[in-house]
């Protein structure tokens, strides 16, 4: 159906989808209702600055859980399609079994962090504050998990294949952004309770931040352009990996 060289669109597509969905009609289309409607003071409001979840509430809840479900399954997917390009040898497969069982943890916590997100948005803030809350912390964790164990994956396979230099700008550039949103969302969490308006500038600085993250995988996803199935699993190139492997007193480091 595809050429080997435009077989890639038939995925890198989902990240894409996921991180614009999450962006447009999601983020920007509540911002941008909030001030054309006049930045009202929503029921679920107690600040000035409104959360996500209050304008999510409200007349825009619809679209907020239709913006929420594209996102989460992107995400889900987007780890799920890349473990799976791995396995195949499409993308670079790890070398032991921690990287392998690092990628099926991060693909586990993104569903719980996506189950989260689908459910915080249905079970809204006005109408069900604590269950929302508890749905809220699960996306988080789920989030943060995710990109921990994918972050700990990419550092293992960019020592492993040090000629690949795509894999190494993947491990940066996943940490930093990473770890930023991290920090914001610890900071996010304390604001929570002790200064309502800091805290939602900070729940959007994340939420936009998340938006970059997701994009993360376009790029990844978009390595197995014009790459046939097993190549990279071939003995050729594993043993070009090896040659390049991290050695201690003669030996390979394990």
């Amino acid at each position: 159906m595809f050429s080997l060289a435009h077989r890639h669109w038939v995925y890198v597509w989902i990240p894409i989808v996921g991180g614009v969905m999450w962006f447009w009609p999601t983020l920007l289309a509540m911002l941008i209702t909030y001030f054309a409607t006049g930045r009202p003071h929503y029921v679920s409001q107690d600040g000035s600055i409104p959360y996500i979840s209050d304008i999510g509430a409200d007349i825009l809840k619809p679209l907020f859980i239709v913006g929420c479900s594209f996102t989460a399954v992107g995400f889900f997917l987007s780890l799920s399609v890349e473990r799976a390009l791995r396995h195949h040898g499409r993308l670079v497969p790890g070398m032991r079994r921690r990287e392998k069982a690092f990628g099926y943890l991060a693909i586990f916590a993104s569903f719980v962090g996506g189950c989260g997100l689908i459910l915080l948005s249905i079970f809204d803030t006005k109408r069900h504050t604590t269950l929302h809350r508890l749905f809220l912390l699960i996306f988080i964790l789920g989030v943060a998990f995710s990109a921990l164990f994918t972050v700990i994956e990419y550092r293992w396979l960019s020592k492993d294949y040090r000629f690949v230099r795509e894999l190494r700008h993947a491990y940066i550039a996943k940490a930093v952004i990473a770890s930023v949103l991290v920090v914001l969302a610890i900071a996010f969490g304390i604001a929570l309770y002790t200064s309502t308006d800091v805290g939602a500038v900070l729940e959007w600085v994340i939420s936009f931040g998340f938006t970059l993250y997701l994009l993360t995988f376009f790029f990844d996803l978009r390595q197995s352009k014009g790459v046939e199935e097993g190549e990279l699993r071939s003995n050729t190139f594993l043993m070009r990996a090896r040659s390049f492997a991290p050695r201690v007193g003669g030996r390979e480091r394990a």
